[in-house]
């Protein structure tokens, strides 16, 4: 991904682009779903959504459904869409929640266009030309992530990028300045640059093993510190969605592709032992398992600075949140972007290089408060992981958050925020958070005026999903992959 990037980024400038990748060392391969920007980020580099769904094997993700979170036996859906369309101004929810508090209970999800899709098997592509709102929604893909980094290796081949096959064996750096002059290779090779980024995942070979950065501490935040997963083959026909079902110590993923089955366990080790997940999850896998599984224990948290001196931290090299909402591959997008913004000249500006980890680190604040919610917010009492939720501390910044949505159903947005409203409204919905009181301005408003409309609304949202193709139909009209891998 950086490598493609930065061949965009090239184009007309006096810039070289070299991608050194070790031949000895697998990458983790486990995270395959993605978020709406991964969409963007491929379409930004001039790829053809068919290409890479035929490539990489994908299938379309409307969302996530979360089973067991709130309540054994409870579920609900987190959309990359909103709900309904404001109505006098006054946003959509409040309306519902109004309804609520007097003792009606629509469901919210019947006002989201991709919430109804999803619970129909259904996929469509968003209409950009569409005037109505309700119908607006996005959606990512569940892919093969060895398959994706396959194509883009093509991809930066043919745009003049530089691909070596060879091990990191020495870093050298400026005795004066400590930036880092060069690289010997495995084969023999130095290579001298300006700019190094590191992709050398949870090792940091240039990051912390020649420059010293270590990583800081986030795991007295979130409670899992470690993952099992195995692949088995695809039962049925794939979901547009992705399963995250909560465990007794933890969570399970459940990713279709279109040629097998991702599957995943994450968990905390305080509360259960490497070998109890492994059982856990192949006792709950469906169909053959098609790989060996695979143990993973997470680093402590965020690198110190992602990026420092002439180098870059990337992906797992720059620290590691649990694949809760599918993060993974979305932070190596942000990053680059704010890479590319502040691309540096040879001085290496110290205020561009502050405010990049600056942002980063934000970013990471405000996602750990939306995984935080994921936990914190559980009647579970089954287990004593879930009975420790209830009970874990959380930041401020969070807490504030629940106080003024408690209160009156605001939802408070804060700088940098990678999840807007509708995400929030998704997880306080789903589990249960009562506001205290509505918004004010619609007490008056006649509950029959706004049961009418809401009425309406699912009446026109069921009518242009029953018009929808199956997810399994639109993929074999569309962009079925040529062979199976």
């Amino acid at each position: 991904m950086a490598a493609a990037s930065l061949s965009r980024f090239a184009k007309g400038k006096d810039l070289s682009v070299t991608l050194i990748e070790s031949p000895d060392i697998n990458t983790v391969g486990v995270g395959e779903a993605t978020i709406p920007n991964f969409v963007d980020f491929n379409r930004n580099l001039g790829i053809a959504d068919a290409d890479l769904i035929k490539a990489t094997q994908a299938t379309f993700k409307l969302g996530i459904e979360f089973e067991d979170w709130y309540k054994k036996g409870s579920r609900f859906f987190h959309p990359f869409a909103a709900y309904g369309a404001p109505l006098e101004n006054i946003e959509f929810h409040q309306y519902i929640n109004k309804l609520k508090a007097q003792g009606v209970a629509p469901e919210i999800e019947d006002y989201c266009f991709a919430c109804l899709l999803a619970k129909k098997g259904a996929f469509a592509q968003p209409n950009g030309q569409s005037n109505n709102s309700a119908t607006h929604y996005s959606y990512a893909y569940h892919m093969d992530a060895v398959l994706y980094a396959q194509f883009l290796t093509q991809f930066c081949k043919e745009k003049g990028v530089k691909h070596i096959l060879a091990t990191v064996s020495k870093v050298t750096l400026n005795v004066e300045s400590g930036m880092i002059e060069s690289l010997k290779l495995s084969d023999g090779q130095t290579i001298n640059g300006d700019l190094f980024i590191d992709c050398s995942g949870f090792k940091g070979i240039l990051i912390e093993g020649a420059m010293g950065i270590g990583l800081e501490a986030d795991d007295h935040w979130l409670p899992c510190d470690s993952a099992v997963a195995v692949q088995t083959e695809l039962q049925g026909q794939p979901t547009p969605y992705t399963r995250a079902i909560a465990k007794e110590a933890g969570w399970q993923w459940c990713i279709p592709l279109q040629h097998r089955m991702g599957n995943g366990y994450i968990y905390s080790s305080k509360f259960m032992s490497d070998a109890q997940a492994e059982e856990s999850l192949l006792n709950s896998v469906k169909g053959r398992t098609i790989t060996q599984v695979k143990h993973f224990k997470f680093p402590k948290g965020r690198r110190k600075v992602i990026w420092h001196k002439n180098c870059f931290a990337l992906g797992l090299a720059a620290g590691f949140l649990e694949p809760l909402e599918s993060l993974g591959i979305s932070l190596i997008q942000t990053a680059l972007a704010k890479l590319l913004t502040f691309f540096p000249d040879k001085s290496f500006n110290q205020a561009d290089i502050d405010e990049v980890n600056r942002l980063h680190n934000s970013e990471l604040d405000r996602i750990i408060d939306f995984l935080l919610v994921h936990y914190k917010l559980t009647q579970r009492d089954d287990t004593a992981f879930w009975r420790y939720c209830q009970q874990m501390p959380i930041p401020e910044s969070l807490a504030h958050k629940l106080a003024v949505y408690k209160s009156q159903g605001h939802v408070v947005q804060y700088a940098d925020e990678s999840f807007q409203q509708a995400s929030w409204l998704a997880m306080f919905f789903g589990f249960n958070l009562q506001p205290e009181r509505f918004d004010a301005r619609i007490k008056s408003l006649d509950n029959r005026l706004i049961e009418k409309n809401l009425a309406q609304l699912n009446d026109q949202l069921q009518s242009a999903v029953s018009q929808c193709l199956s997810h399994q139909a639109f993929i074999d009209k569309h962009c079925k992959a040529v062979s199976d891998v």
